[in-house]
């Protein structure tokens, strides 16, 4: 039997000691492995009207929390996510010179990418439930649709809620009194 060296998984620490990618794309630690999001212009479309819905819903009124995009939360010892866009409830978020890695957000948006959905949909969920993140939304643009999970009450153990919606559909959460975004903004025929 020949033995095949296993290369040993990076650490949350090793990997947010190394310099930010030159191009700003997302990194993330899965499983003490560096993942590369190769976004395409369309997922760059769908975060940006996604970023644009929450601005202006945080905006529209004092005490909406703070909506950032992609930053590094550490979950654990081998997982550093970077979500497309986390919104933090009021008190909660990061100050603007606080330095990384950032506390869990209250909700999270993955928006599908040909080279990390697999994660998003496998390994990223599975990981954000384990740590307590109150809600998250997988945007799957390739089939026009998003994928909602959350907790029916804060406490509750995992996601116990979920949710697909259509092009038709409009997105909104409890955590989000009054905001309201018609899916065929991001999926515009």
């Amino acid at each position: 039997m020949t033995s095949v060296p296993v290369a040993e998984r990076m650490t949350a620490e090793e990997f947010l000691a190394l310099p930010e990618p030159e191009l700003g794309w997302p990194v993330n630690l899965i499983a003490g492995e560096v993942v590369v999001n190769d976004p395409t212009v369309h997922h760059g479309e769908v975060q940006g009207e996604l970023y644009l819905a929450f601005a202006t819903w945080v905006r529209a009124e004092s005490g909406r929390g703070k909506v950032a995009l992609p930053l590094d939360v550490q979950l654990d010892e081998h997982n550093v996510f970077k979500p497309d866009i986390a919104w933090y409830d009021e008190g909660r978020g990061p100050a603007r010179l606080d330095p990384r890695p950032y506390p869990m957000p209250d909700l999270a948006v993955e928006v599908r990418s040909p080279s990390t959905w697999r994660y998003d949909v496998g390994a990223k969920k599975s990981g954000y439930e384990r740590h307590g993140l109150p809600e998250l939304w997988l945007v799957d643009t390739a089939a026009e649709a998003v994928l909602i999970f959350r907790r029916s009450k804060p406490r509750a153990p995992s996601f116990d809620v979920s949710l697909e919606l259509i092009r038709e559909d409009e997105l909104r959460s409890p955590l989000l009194p009054g905001f309201a975004l018609a899916l065929a903004v991001l999926f515009p025929h």
